[in-house]
């Protein structure tokens, strides 16, 4: 797995716009090397904070929409349409707004398409495994970018710490039952899904995430601090508020934002 950089931005609101900026020249070139390129998405605050500063710059004309696949990381495990759910907040605030083929946009199940959270967690893997390629050499696509929020407790995706999900090492998918935020059901990628992206993006703000990021950054072990677990195989940014960093060794972190 790769060694994480760490870039500190000023605030907030530059964290959002400095990742969509990042985001921008990485699908591009990406697109130009291969032709297509896989992102999975994020939810919470600073997540949709990103794709609406995507969406409201000009330069993301520059993407070219209909060759871009869009996963999710996980989801709550909700009805379509539902507030709660990361596709709603990611249709909101950025795709609903490009030009993005709709055949290409893969959500996650939800409650109202009459399966169990288990059998929708088998469901996207097999979605998964239809867009995997033999150069993939597993059951899931080799992601360009996967973005991750992390929670104050360590967390990413919907892996809670000590919660089964962590320790799954053959599913790319499982459902969550009895998460500590509610809603209790979700669904979500593990990390022998998280570990295929080339590309790790874990993006956090607030000083409520910033001994979750110390941890996750000096050697904690996956199992009790899952961002600890999350990295790519050619790329793994932390990409942080100052707040966020304020717990780090200050040689840790590389000033982005003055």
């Amino acid at each position: 797995m790769s060694v994480p950089t760490v870039l500190v931005h000023r605030d907030t609101e530059v964290l959002a716009q400095a990742v969509a900026a990042r985001l921008i020249t990485r699908l591009v070139d990406t697109q130009a090397a291969r032709g297509s390129a896989h992102l999975v998405l994020t939810g919470g605050t600073i997540g949709i904070a990103t794709l609406a500063a995507l969406a409201g710059t000009a330069a993301h004309d520059a993407i070219d929409w209909h060759a871009l696949d869009i996963w999710w990381g996980d989801e709550r495990f909700l009805p379509t349409g539902h507030p709660e759910r990361n596709e709603t907040g990611a249709r909101e605030a950025l795709l609903d707004r490009v030009d993005v083929d709709p055949s290409r946009i893969h959500p996650m199940p939800s409650t109202d398409a009459g399966l169990t959270a288990e059998e929708a967690a088998e469901a996207y893997a097999a979605e998964l495994a239809k867009a995997a390629r033999p150069e993939d050499h597993g059951p899931v696509p080799s992601f360009d970018v996967l973005l991750l929020g992390m929670g104050p407790d360590g967390h990413v995706a919907s892996l809670f710490p000590g919660q089964p999900g962590v320790y799954e090492e053959e599913r790319p998918v499982v459902a969550v039952h009895g998460s500590p935020k509610p809603p209790p059901t979700r669904i979500s990628l593990t990390f022998p899904a998280l570990r295929a992206a080339r590309e790790v993006w874990i993006v956090a703000a607030g000083e409520e995430k910033a001994q979750a990021v110390h941890l996750a950054l000096s050697g904690a072990g996956p199992f009790q601090v899952p961002a600890a677990g999350a990295r790519g195989r050619q790329g793994t940014l932390f990409l942080l508020d100052r707040a966020a960093a304020a717990k780090i060794p200050p040689s840790l972190g590389r000033i982005a934002s003055p």
